[in-house]
């Protein structure tokens, strides 16, 4: 029973990462290229913060309850882009100066 459990919740990982808008995105600033979009990146968890208020606020005049689900994606999505901004920054730095070192000095 909790071997089926497991591979039920890893399939639904799986198809979380391969097809959800901010899953692509946070994947792929993790590239090569990707890097350097990964602090202006940081930019749309200003977006999301935006959008749970207004969506909170709308459950406060009256809206059905079910939207602070929404709420909560909303601030979810808004983490994970604060929290990608600074591990790409060390990635770009990490990358990028080892490539430098390698034109500057020819290895």
């Amino acid at each position: 029973m909790f071997q089926l459990l497991i591979a039920f919740v890893s399939r639904i990982y799986a198809f979380f990462q391969r097809s959800m808008p901010t899953n692509i995105l946070i994947r792929a600033t993790h590239t090569r290229r990707g890097l350097k979009w990964g602090v202006p990146a940081m930019l749309l968890a200003v977006v999301y913060v935006v959008i749970a208020a207004a969506l909170a606020q709308w459950v406060v005049n009256g809206a059905p309850g079910w939207i602070n689900l929404l709420v909560l994606v909303c601030l979810w999505n808004a983490v994970k882009f604060v929290v990608n901004g600074p591990i790409a920054l060390v990635a770009l730095r990490t990358f990028g100066g080892g490539e430098a070192r390698r034109v500057r000095f020819g290895g």
